[in-house]
C-alpha cells in the first residue's frame, strides 16, 4: 500500500511493479476456465443410465505413507468402480489385497521407486498393457474396462516423472509422455479415459497442447480447481491429479476425497457414457493450430 501511495518512486520499481501486474493478469487469464466464470467443456447428465456410468478415484498414496487402512477406508466410502493408486510399492500392493474381493480385476505394477501403480476394477479388464513409453522405470497402464452395458473404454493410465532437480532437470520426460499418450488417444475409436498424476497444473500450456492433441475434454473446467497437492500445505495447493475423456461422456459427479496422510488428496469423478454427447460437445474442443502440431513433434523427437 505505501508503494501505491508513493509518488517518488525509482523507474525501476515502476517497471516491476508494472510487470507483477501483467504478470497477475496473465495468471488470472490462464486459470479463469477453471472457475465458474469459464465455460464447461463436459455438461452434466440429464437422464439416468447406470449400465454406461463409470466411477473413478485417483490417489497418489505417497509411498511412504503406511495409512493403509485410511486409503481402504476412503475407498469403502467412495465406491468407486475403478481405482488408480500411485506411488504404490511392493508393501502397498501387499496392504491393499483386501480390495481384490471386492475389485476382482487388477493391473498391478509395485515398484519400490514412487513410481509404482495398482489399478483395480469392479469390471472386466481387457487387453491389459503395461508400457514403459520413455522411461525404463516408469510404467504407464493401457486397458479396455467394459461396462455393464457391454461397452468397452479405453483407459490410460499415466504418471510422468516431474521437471525438479533431483530426477529430471527439464520437462522433456514428461511432456514426451503426455503428448504421446495424447497421440493414441485421439487415434482410439472407444471412449477414452486418461487419469493418473501428471505432475503438472492443469493450466499449464502442457496440458493444454495435451488436450489440443488428444481432443479430450476436461470435467474440471468451469466447475473449480480440485486442487490435489500439496495435502499439507493448504496455502500452496494446485490440481495435479486428473482426469480426462472423451467428448462421448458427460459428468455426473466430479468431487475431492478426503486425504489419508498422503500429500495428495484423492479425486473422484463419476462420468456416463452417452453415444450423442459427442455431437454436443465437440465444439468444446480445443484446436491445435499449425504452431501447436511442430511443437508436439519437436517434443515427441526430443532426446530425453
Amino acid at each position: 500500500m505505501f508503494f501505491l501511495f508513493t509518488d517518488n518512486r525509482p523507474l525501476a520499481l515502476n517497471i516491476l511493479f508494472g510487470a507483477l501486474i501483467l504478470n497477475a493478469v496473465y495468471l488470472a487469464w490462464q486459470i479463469a476456465p477453471y472457475t465458474p466464470l469459464g465455460k464447461k467443456q463436459v455438461y452434466k447428465i440429464k437422464q439416468d443410465n447406470q449400465d454406461n456410468q463409470l466411477a473413478v478415484m485417483i490417489s497418489n498414496v505417497y509411498e511412504d505413507n503406511t495409512n493403509y487402512q485410511g486409503c481402504i477406508n476412503e475407498i469403502n466410502k467412495a465406491q468407486p468402480d475403478i481405482i488408480l493408486l500411485l506411488e504404490t510399492n511392493h508393501e502397498w500392493e501387499k496392504k491393499t489385497e483386501i480390495l481384490d474381493d471386492t475389485y476382482n480385476y487388477q493391473v498391478k505394477v509395485p515398484i519400490d521407486n514412487t513410481y509404482g501403480m495398482l489399478l483395480f476394477s469392479k469390471f472386466p479388464i481387457h487387453e491389459p498393457q503395461v508400457h514403459y513409453l520413455v522411461e525404463e522405470n516408469i510404467p504407464s497402464i493401457f486397458c479396455k474396462i467394459k461396462l455393464p452395458s457391454g461397452q468397452l473404454v479405453q483407459v490410460y493410465a499415466v504418471h510422468p516423472t516431474p521437471p525438479v532437480p533431483n530426477e529430471n532437470p527439464r520437462s522433456t520426460e514428461r511432456d514426451k509422455e503426455l503428448l504421446l499418450v495424447a497421440k493414441k488417444a485421439v487415434k482410439q475409436k472407444l471412449p477414452v479415459l486418461v487419469i493418473g498424476d501428471l505432475n503438472d497444473v492443469a493450466w499449464s500450456y502442457t496440458t493444454e497442447l495435451f488436450l489440443k492433441t488428444s481432443k479430450l475434454l476436461d470435467p474440471r473446467r468451469g466447475r473449480g480447481f480440485f486442487n490435489t497437492f500439496h495435502a499439507k500445505i493448504p496455502f500452496l495447493q494446485f490440481p495435479l491429479d486428473h482426469a480426462f475423456i472423451s467428448t462421448d461422456f458427460k459428468l455426473i459427479k466430479i468431487k475431492k476425497l478426503d486425504n489419508f496422510d498422503s500429500d495428495h488428496y484423492p479425486i473422484y469423478v463419476k462420468i456416463q457414457f452417452e453415444k450423442q454427447a459427442d455431437a454436443e460437445q465437440a465444439e468444446n474442443e480445443l484446436e491445435a493450430d499449425a504452431d501447436d502440431k511442430k511443437l508436439v513433434q519437436e517434443k515427441i523427437n526430443a532426446d530425453t
